[in-house]
């Protein structure tokens, strides 16, 4: 089993996730990283929110022949130390890079690193270091400093009238949705857990009367915020409800939430990058608080799937606003 490290415990309980290292932003200037096409690989597992976003946000702006993939197990390695290994490709390496974990890649970018080595991670393939982590900041960067290698017709996720807007919400979104289950999940006091509960509802409250009268989260447009909202949305019935214990309401409970989930989830780039069965491993067979936690090695025979490809009739929002 594989371990939140103990450090993200705070005395009173409350889960507090480490920061990321490497925040080089890609760009043209003097300390930044260069744009070029074949020169970085994103590694990434199905399982992970913040790498999944990444994923949806490249293949929507049509990136996949620009920056290539790396894929880990969703099942974490049986170390000494937490990491993700690539034992879905041959020889258990990275076709490209040749490592066994994504911690060799952390490694030769700070031989001092310490923390957990997180997905998504970039890596530029000429050196093998790992140059960007900050999963905070790395959608907007494909959607803006790479913007000359779009597809034609790519989706403006990140327009400049709306980025203030859009960075205020996805503040919101991260705090009390996405990275609020984990802070439910991970607690280690009742007030803890308590506080972080609260907040996930209370946010998904406002957030299905907000998708009442408009098919996304700014109107007609599709942005990154519904990318940031919907990796959390497609986890949340099949593994948090129950392994993080957020079981006041599940999405299918919300009719909004729930059309909106189904709506994105039937847009290309989103269902066809969301993997349910390595979600449910990883929550339930490979995720626990720290060492001497146990969960049990059960995987889960549902929920049923099937209703993700309903009608969801969203588009009459979209007429309703023009």
């Amino acid at each position: 089993m594989s371990a939140i490290k103990t450090v993200e415990i705070e005395a009173n309980g409350k889960y507090n996730r480490q920061k990321n290292q490497f925040h080089t932003p890609f760009g043209e200037g003097l300390n930044e990283l260069p744009v070029a096409p074949g020169k970085y690989r994103i590694l990434w597992s199905a399982v992970c929110p913040w790498a999944h976003r990444l994923i949806i946000v490249r293949k929507l702006l049509g990136l996949e022949y620009v920056i290539s993939v790396g894929e880990a197990d969703p099942l974490r390695p049986p170390l000494d130390h937490i990491d993700w290994a690539f034992t879905l490709d041959e020889n258990h390496l990275d076709p490209l890079l040749g490592i066994q974990y994504i911690s060799e890649a952390y490694l030769k970018a700070d031989p001092h690193y310490k923390g957990r080595p997180t997905v998504p991670a970039v890596v530029d393939m000429e050196t093998g270091k790992v140059v960007n982590n900050d999963y905070h900041e790395l959608t907007y960067q494909l959607e803006t400093a790479w913007s000359k290698f779009h597809k034609k017709n790519a989706p403006n996720l990140f327009p400049v009238e709306l980025q203030e807007q859009i960075r205020q919400l996805n503040e919101r979104i991260f705090h009390d949705i996405n990275n609020g289950v984990y802070r439910a999940g991970f607690a280690r006091s009742q007030e803890a857990y308590a506080e972080a509960y609260d907040g996930v509802f209370q946010c998904l409250d406002e957030l299905e009367e907000r998708l009442a009268t408009r098919r996304y989260l700014f109107g007609n447009q599709l942005t990154d915020s519904d990318v940031r909202l919907y990796v959390t949305l497609a986890r949340f019935d099949v593994a948090y409800y129950t392994a993080f214990r957020v079981n006041q309401k599940r999405i299918k409970d919300y009719p909004n939430l729930w059309a909106y989930a189904r709506d994105l989830y039937q847009t290309p780039g989103f269902g066809d990058t969301t993997n349910f069965e390595a979600i449910k491993k990883h929550y339930f067979l490979s995720t626990t608080i720290d060492a001497e936690s146990t969960v049990s090695k059960i995987l889960p025979k549902g929920p049923s799937l099937e209703d993700w490809n309903m009608a969801h009739g969203r588009e009459k929002l979209t007429r309703k606003e023009e």
